[in-house]
């Protein structure tokens, strides 16, 4: 509660500095750790990856952050190769690879066109690492694409094209709900990452315009090089700011959607991705909740908390 609070009023420039100073803070204890030679392995990794639940054959999506799980020897490279270790070539692997700094809505005023094969992912450094991986698949999407490999992955990412929404029925996040698929939050938090979290907007009669009004019209250029033109909303920045996410994590657990874990250094979270729409359908239905009512209809309306979209 009183974090809450001073992010909700703490002067925008005070919150930046103390975000750079934990960074620095961050990057010297892995530093030291480096020269130490005390990195994770890729063993490390393989065993804490199953300790949380994850399977062979499982379809996974990975919102990770690589300085909260401490130094890794070999870096992306060793995350990814753990993850494919624990899922075996009958599962697959997706990571979001957003190209977005910021807000999508700023990214789209300021850029003119996506690339799907040379815009980066501003989504950390194992989710670039992966998007540059033979044999990646990546949803042609300007704001919300996802990377994936394995046997699904085109069929996770070949219809998220021409959406108006990006949570929608056609997306990487909706169909991996529908092949039982996971959600691991490796070292990042609802608040920070939950990006299954909107598939609850687009499907259902969502009472809140979380949507900008503007329709954006994209170019979209394929691997093939031809241009062509997308229209696509974004989430408004004003509604973005009133999300409350973590304050949704007791009731996934207590529902049964999430586990919790440690992977290396990193609080992290498994998340059920199809039980975690049924669960969030059945509550906002019966009491209204959602990420901006976390407390239903009768708690706390629209709670502000600040989030980087």
């Amino acid at each position: 509660m009183l974090k809450q609070l001073l992010l909700k009023y703490s002067p925008q420039f005070l919150l930046e500095w103390l975000k750079s100073l934990k960074k620095s803070r961050r990057r010297k204890y892995l530093q030291s750790k480096q020269m130490s030679n005390e990195g994770l392995t890729l063993d490390d990794l393989v065993a804490d990856l199953k300790e949380i639940g994850i399977k062979r054959g499982d379809s996974l999506l990975v919102h990770c952050s690589l300085s909260k799980i401490g130094f890794v020897k070999g870096g992306p490279k060793t995350v990814i190769d753990a993850l494919f270790r624990v899922i075996g070539e009958e599962g697959t692997l997706l990571f979001p690879t957003f190209p977005a700094k910021g807000k999508s809505k700023d990214h789209l005023q300021e850029n003119s066109i996506f690339d799907i094969v040379n815009t980066p992912s501003q989504m950390g450094s194992v989710t670039e690492y992966f998007r540059k991986m033979d044999g990646v698949f990546r949803s042609f999407h300007p704001t919300d694409c996802v990377a994936a490999k394995g046997p699904l992955a085109e069929y996770f990412t070949n219809t998220h094209f021409g959406q108006l929404t990006p949570y929608n029925e056609n997306s990487p996040f909706r169909k991996l709900g529908e092949k039982n698929g996971k959600i691991l939050m490796l070292g990042t938090t609802l608040n920070g990452a939950g990006t299954n979290l909107h598939t609850l907007e687009d499907a259902v009669d969502f009472k809140f315009p979380v949507y900008d009004e503007k329709i954006f019209e994209v170019k979209m250029k394929d691997a093939k090089g031809n241009v062509s033109v997308m229209k696509t909303k974004v989430h408004d920045p004003e509604y973005s700011v009133k999300r409350n996410c973590d304050a949704l994590k007791p009731m996934f657990e207590k529902e049964g959607v999430l586990v919790n874990g440690i992977i290396g250094e990193a609080k992290s979270m498994l998340i059920d991705a199809n039980k975690m729409l049924e669960v969030m359908i059945r509550n906002y239905n019966e009491k209204g909740v959602t990420m901006y009512t976390p407390f239903g209809d009768k708690g706390h309306s629209l709670k502000k908390h600040h989030k980087q979209e």
